[in-house]
């Protein structure tokens, strides 16, 4: 029974599998499914409702959430609850939606009409700028190839009022000038033979005076060929690293503590009583901060270890000492996954020429990855020793899936993670750890021996994974540095 205008409905049942296809549902429910462009069985199709049942399945989360939806002809509200089922019970979701409302869809108004336009030149803007209350350029972020001589401007002289980077057309700029009678206006950008649109969208209140802006600046036609070419050269790649360490980096990162700390706050209920699932939601949002603070360190990382005239200082380094702090930085992650860090071999008076603190960089990098994949109850070792060409060695051996031959090399590939899209890494941290260990005469390999034992890399596919190998496999990951004995010998 499909609802009439102004028709309200107490409640509707459906039932989704673990792949958020919809199975069954009274017939409101299965109607507005049909009406969105779905069938019985097949995927939710109502996009408001596909997001909650997709989020309460991967989260095992209880969701209760108002929602409104389109159904072709008008606007469809109510109250919805997701209640994931687990996976002994198919792993999918049953969906109630009380107090279901059906009316005519409103006319849009003015505020939410502008606010989709912004949306959709948020969407487009191929360079992105954030101004101060003065209009002066801090942050500016270019995607588009033809936009290199721009980006440069900016770096050799940051700070600038942002009408000395472009050119505005058919309009004498001179600041000041209200942002409200230039924003939406055409303009030219240096090194760029095609038509922008400039967007300056402020920041704040407006009648006090925006805090800044948000400055955007929109093509008004595609690339031809001719003005993308070197777009992806190792320059460009170098001056993209050199923009996000040295200012998107110091820009999100309070805003990621902030998070951080506001969403630990909520989950050990300090702010007063919450429900289980709240307080473990948002222990999930204080995981997600402390990754993309993990990533912005990776990005500024990069920066150094990519700058011309990178350069370690060589000192007197114990590899065993360095082994026993990163492992007593990692034990408690260790601890939480039942796996035991073992520090073997020759683990005092391996001496050599290095930087501490890059040292225990890599061997934090490399035993979290090994913490990371590898199975529970299960051991990761920590060796240091003398190898025979006179050079000394540290390795850190797991018991994950490990990698097929052929992808030895590719896992120290910059942002490569072998197929993985879910593990919540950025994949550069082999990448960083190698140019360091290169940068102090050293080096970072991989070793792969198939049937030794479960073993995973540091950045190894899990098991079902793409490229994961046919059989169990042992994989050491090993950094060798020059002995002590290379500089101090008489």
């Amino acid at each position: 029974m499909a609802l009439e205008p102004n028709q309200t409905l107490l409640a509707a049942r459906g039932l989704t599998d673990d792949r958020d296809r919809l199975l069954t549902a009274d017939e409101p429910l299965a109607d507005l499914h049909e009406r969105c462009g779905g069938r019985i069985p097949g995927t939710l199709a109502v996009p408001e409702l596909l997001d909650l049942v997709r989020q309460g399945r991967e989260m095992g989360l209880r969701i209760a959430r108002e929602f409104t939806a389109f159904d072709g002809d008008g606007m469809v509200s109510g109250f919805v609850r997701v209640h994931p089922l687990g996976t002994e019970a198919g792993g999918g979701c049953e969906l109630l939606v009380e107090n279901w409302q059906r009316g005519p869809q409103s006319p849009e108004n003015a505020r939410d009409f502008a606010e989709r336009l912004d949306a959709i030149d948020r969407a487009t803007a191929e360079i992105v700028a954030r101004l101060d209350a003065r209009q002066r350029v801090q942050v500016l972020n270019a995607t588009a190839p033809d936009a290199r001589a721009l980006q440069e401007a900016f770096q050799e002289e940051p700070g600038k009022f942002w009408s000395d980077y472009i050119e505005l057309v058919g309009i004498a700029y001179r600041q000041p000038l209200h942002w409200r009678l230039i924003d939406g206006s055409r303009c030219r950008i240096p090194g760029s033979d095609r038509q922008w649109r400039l967007r300056l969208m402020p920041l704040g209140p407006v009648n006090g005076g925006p805090r800044g802006f948000e400055m955007l600046l929109i093509a008004e036609e595609p690339l031809t060929p001719s003005d993308a070419d070197g777009a992806d050269s190792p320059e460009d790649e170098r001056a993209d690293a050199r923009m996000i360490g040295s200012a998107l980096t110091p820009v999100l990162r309070q805003p990621i503590a902030r998070i951080v700390a506001n969403a630990e706050t909520i989950r050990s209920r300090l702010a007063g009583p919450l429900k289980p699932e709240y307080s473990e939601y948002a222990g999930n949002i204080a995981t997600a901060g402390k990754h993309l603070s993990a990533m912005l360190d990776d990005l500024a990382d990069l920066e150094v270890v990519e700058a011309a005239g990178f350069t370690t200082i060589a000192e007197k380094v114990d590899l065993g000492d360095a082994a026993r702090r990163a492992a007593g930085i990692l034990g408690v992650r260790a601890q939480d996954r039942s796996i035991v860090l073992d520090i073997v071999g020759e683990a005092d008076g391996i001496v050599a020429v290095a930087e501490f603190r890059r040292v225990l960089q890599i061997l934090i990098n490399l035993i979290g990855n090994a913490i990371a994949y590898s199975p529970e109850d299960s051991t990761v070792t920590i060796a240091a020793k003398r190898a025979a060409n006179g050079r000394v060695e540290v390795s850190v051996s797991d018991e994950g899936p490990g990698v097929e031959a052929g992808q030895v090399e590719q896992v120290f590939e910059k942002f490569e993670r072998l197929g993985r899209d879910n593990d919540g890494g950025s994949g550069l941290g082999l990448y960083i750890s190698r140019r360091l260990a290169r940068a102090m005469d050293g080096d970072l390999t991989l070793a792969s021996q198939s049937g030794a034992g479960r073993n995973s890399p540091c950045r190894c596919p899990r098991p079902g994974s793409r490229g994961q190998g046919r059989g169990p496999s042992r994989v050491a990951a090993q950094t060798s540095i020059a002995p002590i004995a290379a500089v101090i010998a008489p």
